[in-house]
C-alpha cells in the first residue's frame, strides 16, 4: 500500500510541473511573437508650410547668391544686431503710407509702378529665393507683412523664418551690426493679385459672408486705442485670435495641427470665408499667411484694417 501511494504522489507532483509550465508560456508578452511590429513614431509638432523655413534651411542656404535675406525689423533695429549678408526693410517701405492713419487706401501695398521702383532699389527680384525674418511673437508680424506684399506683386519663391532673428542667432548664424547695403536690380511689376486681399468697400459690402478675425490684443479688442485710432472697439461680431497666439512659449509657430483646432474650436472652418484683421494690417496679413498654411483657403488680409474702419463705420466694444 505503502509504495502505491508513494508512486500516486509523484505521478500527481509531475503533471502539476507539467501544467506550471505550460502555464508560464503562455502569458508572455504579445510583444515578443511579433518580432516584425515597429514602435509607433510621434508625429512632428514642428509647423510646415509653403512660406516658412527653419533655422537649418537659412543656415544651409543664407551664402547662396540666389538667396536674398531680409530683415525686416528695419535698418534702426538692424544696427542693434542682424544676421550676416541681410538687408533692412520695414514694410512701410513698399506701402502708402502718405496722409494719415484711417485715410482711405492707407498703409495699402503701393501701385505697380511705384512698387516696381521701390523694389528695383533694393534689388527684391523674382529670379531670387527671398526669405525674410523678423521679432515673431515679439514683434507685429512684419515679416508676414512683406512676404504677403511680395505675394500680392507676383513673387513665388519667398518664405518667412520660423522663430525670427532670435531663432536665427541662437542657432549660430553670424550676428554683425549693420545690414548690408542692397544692390539694385531692375524690377517690374505690372498687376498686383489681390486674392488674398480685401479692402473697406468690398469688406463691407459682404460683411455677413465673413468670419471676421481680431489678430490684435485683449485690451484692444475691449475698447482700448493704442496707436491714434479713431475710435476703439472691434469689428461687428469679430472672434478674436491674437497674433500672439498662433506661437508656442519658445517663440516658434504652434504645429499645424494645433493651430487648426484652435480656429475650429472659434467655429471657424476651412471652407469658411475669412477675414483677419489688425491695426494696419500687419499681423493680420502674418495670420493671413499661416491660415493659407493650414489649409483654409478662403482667407484674406483686411489691409486698410481697423485704422480705416474704426473712421468710417461702426463697431462693437
Amino acid at each position: 500500500m505503502k509504495s502505491k501511494f508513494s508512486k500516486s504522489m509523484i505521478l500527481m507532483l509531475a503533471v502539476c510541473v507539467s501544467l506550471a509550465g505550460c502555464a508560464t508560456k503562455s502569458s508572455e508578452p504579445a510583444t515578443e511573437q511579433v518580432p516584425n511590429e515597429k514602435p509607433a513614431v510621434e508625429e512632428s509638432t514642428a509647423f510646415e508650410g509653403k512660406y516658412l523655413v527653419n533655422t537649418d534651411y537659412v543656415k544651409e542656404n543664407a551664402s547662396n547668391e540666389n538667396v536674398l535675406l531680409i530683415d525686416a525689423r528695419g535698418e534702426d533695429v538692424a544696427k542693434e544686431g542682424t544676421i550676416e549678408g541681410s538687408i533692412a526693410l520695414k514694410w512701410q517701405m513698399i506701402s502708402d503710407v502718405n496722409g494719415k492713419t484711417g485715410d482711405e487706401m492707407w498703409g495699402t501695398i503701393l501701385p505697380p509702378a511705384e512698387l516696381s521702383e521701390k523694389l528695383s532699389g533694393f534689388g527684391i527680384s523674382k529670379d531670387k529665393e527671398i526669405i525674410v525674418f523678423g521679432a515673431a511673437q515679439n514683434g507685429w508680424g512684419d515679416e508676414g507683412r512683406i512676404v504677403w506684399e511680395l505675394c500680392l506683386a507676383g513673387f513665388e519663391n519667398v518664405k518667412m523664418v520660423d522663430g525670427g532673428f532670435d531663432a536665427l542667432a541662437s542657432a549660430g548664424l553670424n550676428v554683425v551690426n549693420v545690414a548690408m547695403a542692397p544692390t539694385p536690380a531692375e524690377v517690374v511689376i505690372t498687376e498686383l493679385n489681390n486674392e488674398h486681399n480685401i479692402n473697406t468697400e468690398a469688406l463691407k459690402a459682404g460683411y455677413d459672408s465673413f468670419k471676421v478675425v481680431d489678430t490684435r490684443t485683449d485690451v484692444e479688442y475691449e475698447g482700448k486705442t493704442l496707436y491714434g485710432e479713431a475710435n476703439g472697439g472691434h469689428l461687428p461680431g469679430a472672434i478674436l485670435i491674437k497674433y500672439t497666439d498662433l506661437f508656442n512659449e519658445d517663440g516658434l509657430l504652434k504645429s499645424n495641427a494645433d493651430i487648426e483646432a484652435m480656429f475650429i474650436a472659434e467655429g471657424i472652418n476651412k471652407e469658411d470665408k475669412v477675414v483677419t484683421y489688425c491695426t494696419a494690417g500687419i499681423r493680420s496679413a502674418y495670420m493671413e499667411l499661416v491660415l493659407e498654411m493650414c489649409g483654409f483657403e478662403n482667407s484674406l488680409n483686411y489691409d486698410e484694417s481697423f485704422y480705416r474702419w474704426s473712421a468710417v463705420n461702426e463697431l462693437e466694444k
